[in-house]
C-alpha cells in the first residue's frame, strides 16, 4: 500500500497513532510503527528528561520509524528539541502553535516536519511555512480541538482543494471504512487517537480505556472554548463546567476551575469523575481493548474489504 504518505516517513500502511497526552509513550508507539503505521510519542505530557527515556526505549523496542509530537504550548520546547535532535529522532508533528518557529529548525537537522491543522486557513499557514506534510483534524476528534467545529467530511476536501503536499486525515477515524472515506476524500494517509487509547500498550489508566470503550453516541462533548477547545466525556467535572457556564463564569472563573494537571488526574491517575477525559465522538464506535497490532491489522483489512465493495458499485 504504497503512497505519498508511506514514502515520506518509510512505512508500510498510511497509517499514523496520533501523539497524545497520557496515552502515547514508548510501548503504544513501538507497537505501531512495528505494526507497520508510524508510531508517534506524546511529548506534551512529558518533562524533557522523560521525553529522552521515551525516545530510548522506542528506539531499542523497533528498527522501524517512529516519529514525536510536540504541542508548541509546551513552556520547555526548546529542551525538547534539542533532545528530538541530540537523540536522532527523523519525524516531528508539531501543533497549537505557529509552525513557522521551528519547521526551518528542524528541517535543517534532517527532519521531517508535519503540522496539525483545524482549518484551510492553517493548512495554508503550515504549506507557507515549508512543512513536508499536514494533519487536517476535523471537529470529532478528541482532546484540543479547533474552534471552527469543521467537521473531518467538510474539512479534507476543504483542505486537499487549496494544498499540494501530503494531507492526512484525523478526526472521527477509527475503522477501515473510515479511513477509506477519508483517502476518497482527498487525503494520502489517516491518523488515529481515540482508537489507540483502548489498546494494550496506551499508557492511559485502564479506567480510562474501560470508559471509552463504555462511551456511547453523545457521550463527549466540546468545550472550554474560551481556553482551548476540548473534547471531554462528560463527567462529574464536565458538568460543573456547564455549570460554571450557566452562572455566567469568567474566563479566569473558568481557569481556576480547570486548574493544574486535570487531564492527568483523569486519563493517567483514573479519576473519572474530577479528571479530564480527553477522547472523540469515535469512541461509540470503540467496543473493546486489544493490542495496537491488531487494531492495525484490523483496520488494514477491513479497509481492503471496504475498498473491494467500492469498487463494484
Amino acid at each position: 500500500m504504497q503512497n505519498r504518505i508511506t514514502q515520506l516517513f518509510g512505512i508500510e500502511y498510511p497509517l499514523v497513532q496520533a501523539g497524545m497526552i497520557w496515552a502515547s509513550g514508548w510501548r503504544l508507539a513501538s507497537a505501531v510503527s512495528n505494526a507497520g503505521g508510524l508510531g508517534l510519542l506524546g511529548a506534551g505530557s512529558m518533562y524533557p528528561e522523560v521525553l529522552r527515556e521515551h525516545i530510548q526505549k522506542c528506539q531499542q523496542a523497533t528498527e522501524k520509524p517512529f516519529g514525536v509530537n510536540v504541542p508548541m504550548l509546551y513552556p520547555d520546547i526548546d529542551k525538547l528539541m534539542d533532545i528530538i535532535v541530540e537523540m536522532g529522532v527523523q519525524i516531528v508533528f508539531t501543533s497549537a502553535g505557529n509552525p513557522r518557529t521551528w519547521t526551518a529548525y528542524l528541517k535543517e537537522k534532517g527532519i521531517t516536519v508535519v503540522h496539525v491543522v483545524s482549518s484551510v486557513k492553517f493548512a495554508l499557514k503550515a504549506q507557507e511555512a515549508d512543512v513536508d506534510a499536514i494533519v487536517a483534524e476535523g471537529f470529532e476528534a478528541g482532546g484540543h480541538n479547533g474552534r471552527d467545529e469543521t467537521t473531518t467530511l467538510t474539512l479534507i476536501p476543504a483542505v486537499r482543494e487549496r494544498i499540494g503536499i501530503p494531507l492526512i486525515a484525523a478526526g472521527g477515524i477509527a475503522t477501515g471504512r473510515s479511513m477509506l472515506a477519508a483517502m476518497i476524500l482527498g487525503a494520502d494517509g489517516v491518523q488515529l487517537g481515540s482508537r489507540f487509547v483502548a489498546s494494550f500498550e496506551a499508557s492511559s489508566h485502564q479506567l480510562f480505556k474501560e470508559k471509552v470503550v463504555d462511551a456511547g453516541e453523545g457521550d463527549t462533548y466540546l468545550t472550554l472554548k474560551e481556553l482551548a477547545p476540548v473534547r471531554l466525556i462528560k463527567n462529574k467535572f464536565f458538568h460543573d463546567v456547564q455549570r460554571a457556564y450557566a452562572d455566567g463564569a469568567s474566563i479566569e472563573q473558568l481557569k481556576q476551575l480547570l486548574g493544574r494537571a486535570r487531564a492527568k488526574r483523569g486519563m493517567f491517575e483514573g479519576d473519572m469523575e474530577e479528571g479530564e477525559l480527553e477522547i472523540g465522538q469515535v469512541s461509540a464506535l470503540i467496543h473493546d481493548i486489544k493490542p495496537a497490532s491488531l487494531i492495525v491489522g484490523d483496520l488494514i483489512r477491513e479497509f481492503e474489504i471496504a475498498k473491494k465493495e467500492v469498487a463494484g458499485f
